[in-house]
This record gives structure tokens, C-alpha cells and sequence, in this order.
């Protein structure tokens, strides 16, 4: 059985980079493991952090684990490098723990795609810093960022 094609497919135009990185900022702010998880190679390898994940499954797990700690938590990604099979991009979300210490945490991830446009590889290197509730940016209802919400650079960050 062969998986379907996850458009846009690689190699990369600055146009279809630009989707397919809000393709999958709009995945992750539906935290919703099983869909997320969708997007990755059966065998995707990812470096979070300091944990490795290998595969579906792991990275369904990864997820459930992650935004059960990670509450309201909103994403925006922004294209950064793009090259061939390859996508660069920085990124920032907002999240509060269970109780109720809000934090903004900063990173920038590697991806690797194969010709079906699956991740194949992802590597992340996160920061978190701690925020009050009044200093909080990313106020959408939760899910999709809406269309006319600032990017990354029209905040400043």
C-alpha cells in the first residue's frame, strides 16, 4: 500500500515553502497527535529538544505527552531557508502550565521531505522563556491563527 502525497511536494519554490510551512503550523495548533502525525514518514526521525523520536507512533505519543503539559498553546511558524527537499523555519508558541505560569517558547527547525512531501526528518532547538499573562501576543480562539494575525516578524520577535 503506498501513502498519499502530501502537496506541496518537493523541490521547493519559495511560494510552496511558504504553504507548506503554514500547512504545518496550522497542524499543529489543531493538537491534534493523530492528524499532526500525518505529515511525517512512517519512519520519521526527530530530534526535540533533547529527545528522540522515531516513527508515527512515537511522535503520536511525543505529542499526547506534550500538549497534556503545553496548555491553550498557540503556533506561529515562519519560512526561513528552503532549498530543494529541505525546509528551514523559525517559530514561537505560547503556553501555560497547570498552574497557570505562561511561557513563550522560541526555536527553529530542520526538515527534510521525501518525494511524496512527508517529513522524513525534523530537528528542533527550543527555548523557553517565561512570561507574564499580560505580555502574551498570540490571543486567537484556539486552532487555526486566523489569516489577518501578525507573523513573527510583523511582532517584533
Amino acid at each position: 500500500m503506498t501513502e498519499a502525497q502530501r502537496p506541496p511536494l518537493p523541490p521547493f519554490t519559495f511560494e510552496n515553502a511558504v504553504e507548506k510551512v503554514r500547512l504545518a503550523e496550522d497542524g499543529w495548533n489543531s493538537r491534534d497527535p493523530a492528524r499532526v502525525a500525518l505529515a511525517y514518514t512512517v519512519d520519521c526521525q526527530w530530534r526535540n529538544r533533547a529527545e528522540f523520536v522515531s516513527g508515527r507512533e512515537a511522535i503520536v505519543a511525543f505529542l499526547s505527552r506534550k500538549w497534556r503539559r503545553e496548555l491553550d498553546y498557540r503556533l506561529i511558524k515562519e519560512l526561513w531557508a528552503f532549498g530543494g527537499y529541505r525546509i528551514a523555519v523559525r517559530f514561537a508558541y505560547e503556553w501555560h502550565d497547570d498552574s497557570g505560569n505562561w511561557f513563550r517558547s522560541f526555536g527553529n527547525e530542520n526538515w527534510e521531505f521525501d518525494d511524496r512531501g512527508l517529513m522524513r526528518k525534523r530537528y528542533a532547538c527550543i527555548n523557553d522563556l517565561p512570561i507574564s499573562a499580560d505580555e502574551r501576543c498570540f490571543r486567537w480562539p484556539l486552532g487555526r491563527r486566523p489569516d489577518d494575525h501578525p507573523g513573527l516578524s510583523e511582532l517584533g520577535f
